[in-house]
């Protein structure tokens, strides 16, 4: 999806400043009507969720202690993915997003709380609360947009490497919270700085990183598995571990893909964002820039309400539990102000982020303009961009480039007809 600001049809270009701005007031108007009504049943509702999350893992770790025995090995498997899954989406990612911080308790507040992950607080606090709520979708800003690792817009420019970005996703998401971790620290950026030159502040977020992974690691890797021994179940208490947390990192990663990456979600261009940008303005950002799941109450409470990533990115501070009852409100603003407001299934989701995926691993039109006919054709075409140099693939591109024109003219004309 191409920048908006470059879109022959822009989403938003039938509003008006004075459209933008009024949205934000309404937008500011539903925000303040929750922050008026939190209360008991809120707190109520987050400390249950944190007292089930921990008996689980407890029940879970409790008999995996007998892992030798299938049946205990399937089901303390299952529960303890549950519970690492709950612990960081639903408890971690708003707490520290600071949704509950207005109860002054101070075992559930941003400034206090550690999550069961590779990244420490502090160092995900300040890139995802602080970049990646600020600069939503916006190339070149926001780091969340394919991690610095993938193509995540047409207008990037196409090189061979590209081929391997879903393989790339794929390994990432196995070993998310390790990305995640290696992304907060900014490190490919920090490790091409010689040693000598590198900022004090990366060193020592790098020693609380490994500090972190060292701790998580043996909990989950020598302690647990060690204390399964007696019964024969230490190589089935390590595997369950491994099995949890990869478990909970694809989980994660497709939740975090299905609400910023399906195909249709708007991205930016730091030009074209405005120095003094107003509160309608980001508002809206944050309306084209994300998409929802549609799905259960137990799905919605698995994904950290992240199902309703809209609403999130509207307001990431309000508690994840009201998430639900402010949607409705907020689409029909979208259909008020005529935007769209995507939302679809986990299934449609994924399977829509992970077309982007490959589509933009791809050159520009080529996997739009390839069918089993020309398939020879194109795959030579692909060969001849991937070994030539960049002369060879502007004229490659320009070649697919009026194939896609060509295509798209037909398909006009055959749905005028």
């Amino acid at each position: 999806m191409t920048v908006v600001s470059k879109k022959t049809e822009s989403p938003i270009a039938h509003l008006t400043p004075e459209d933008v701005e009024q949205l934000g007031h309404e937008l500011d108007a539903i925000r303040q009507e929750v922050l008026d009504t939190r209360g008991g049943s809120d707190a109520a509702y987050i400390r249950r969720v944190i007292d089930v999350q921990r008996k689980l893992e407890l029940g879970s770790r409790a008999v995996l202690l007998a892992s030798a025995f299938p049946p205990a090995f399937v089901a303390g498997t299952v529960g303890l993915s549950i519970a690492k899954i709950l612990e960081n989406m639903e408890i971690g990612h708003n707490v520290m997003h600071g949704q509950w911080d207005w109860m002054r308790d101070p075992k559930i507040h941003s400034t206090t709380w550690e999550w069961d992950n590779a990244s420490t607080a502090e160092g995900w606090k300040h890139s995802h609360n602080e970049l990646h709520h600020t600069y939503t979708n916006i190339i070149g800003k926001d780091n969340d947009l394919g991690y610095g690792i993938m193509r995540v817009d047409e207008d990037q420019r196409w090189y061979p490497f590209y081929l391997a970005q879903p393989l790339w996703n794929f390994i990432n998401a196995c070993f998310f919270e390790y990305g995640i971790a290696a992304y907060d620290l900014e490190l490919g950026k920090n490790l091409k700085t010689p040693k000598d030159k590198r900022p004090e502040s990366f060193k020592k977020s790098a020693r609380a990183t490994l500090a972190k992974i060292r701790k998580q690691a043996t909990k989950d890797y020598v302690v647990h598995p060690l204390l399964s021994a007696p019964t024969g179940s230490l190589l089935p208490t390590l595997a369950a571990n491994f099995t949890a947390n990869l478990v909970r990192n694809l989980w994660s990663h497709s939740v975090i893909m299905c609400g910023h990456f399906p195909e249709g979600v708007e991205t930016y261009e730091k030009a074209a964002i405005p120095e003094k940008e107003t509160r309608g303005e980001w508002y809206l950002r944050q309306m084209l820039g994300s998409a929802n799941i549609s799905g259960s109450k137990a799905m919605h409470i698995m994904t950290g309400n992240l199902s309703h990533q809209i609403e999130h990115h509207l307001f990431p501070d309000l508690p994840s539990n009201r998430y639900a009852e402010v949607a409705p409100k907020v689409k029909a603003l979208f259909e008020k102000y005529e935007l769209n407001y995507h939302e679809a299934s986990l299934p449609a989701q994924v399977y829509s982020a992970w077309h982007k995926v490959v589509r933009l691993s791809l050159p520009n039109g080529w996997l739009e303009t390839t069918n089993r006919s020309n398939l020879p054709g194109q795959l030579k075409l692909l060969w001849a961009m991937t070994t030539g140099d960049r002369k060879v693939r502007r004229v490659a591109q320009l070649r697919l480039d009026q194939q896609a024109r060509r295509l798209a003219a037909a398909r006009k004309v055959e749905k005028a007809a």
